[in-house]
């Protein structure tokens, strides 16, 4: 059942995914409880179908109640309790509650660093969403400095024609256009153009949505 919502949220069939979501989430705590780790991602999953729907107070309730009981239940360094606060800051993110995702951000990345390690590709990735929280908020400067963090490591260690190599370059990029770096981020705009062409094709709809950025 937890599959075929996953397949309906894939599909954008929102409506579909959350009747499943819920019929799981309660099977799920009838049988297991509340403080089950499938309970809490059935949870999750719901939340995740309300913030698709941008029903964002109910995503939210979702949201800190599995990150509060996952931190109680897991402890607060588990895999599943930072992803369960990177969920709570998209939330917040997406209702422009910068100061809220920010912590939050901050809170992920910073343990990420520490039982992941600094350049593991989920500290990249919590590393990014912070600089996606500071460009939102106009501080350009700090964006900058960590989206050149995550291109040069992620560069190093995943190589320079991964995807999420070209998605940091991408950010750096967005981050330059913003601070009227133009020659700067067209530069870099081209570097992901030739690299999408050269490994997806130029008709792919990743390379075309970033020759319409250049």
């Amino acid at each position: 059942m937890a599959n075929l919502a996953s397949t309906y949220r894939n599909q954008g069939q929102w409506t579909e995914a959350e009747k499943l979501d819920v019929q799981v989430m309660e099977t799920s705590s009838r049988v297991l409880g509340e403080k089950h780790p499938d309970t809490l991602s059935s949870m999750a999953n719901l939340a995740s179908t309300y913030r698709n729907q941008g029903r964002w107070t109910e995503a939210e309730k979702l949201d800190v109640q599995v990150m509060e009981t996952s931190s109680r239940v897991l402890g607060e360094e588990h895999p599943d309790t930072l992803t369960s606060m990177n969920n709570l800051a998209s939330t917040y993110w997406n209702q422009g509650r910068w100061t809220e995702a920010e912590k939050l951000d901050v809170q992920v990345m910073e343990m990420r660093k520490r039982v992941l390690g600094e350049e593991h590709p989920d500290t990249l990735i919590s590393i990014a969403n912070l600089a996606s929280t500071y460009r939102n908020q106009g501080r350009w400067t700090e964006a900058e400095k960590l989206d050149v963090q995550v291109m040069e490591t992620s560069s190093r260690v995943l190589g320079e024609e991964h995807p999420d190599t070209l998605t940091s370059i991408n950010n750096l990029a967005h981050t330059y256009k913003l601070m009227d770096r133009h020659d700067k981020a067209i530069e870099l705009m081209h570097i992901v153009v030739d690299l999408y062409t050269k490994k997806i094709g130029a008709n792919h709809p990743h390379t075309l949505s970033a020759v319409d950025s250049l």
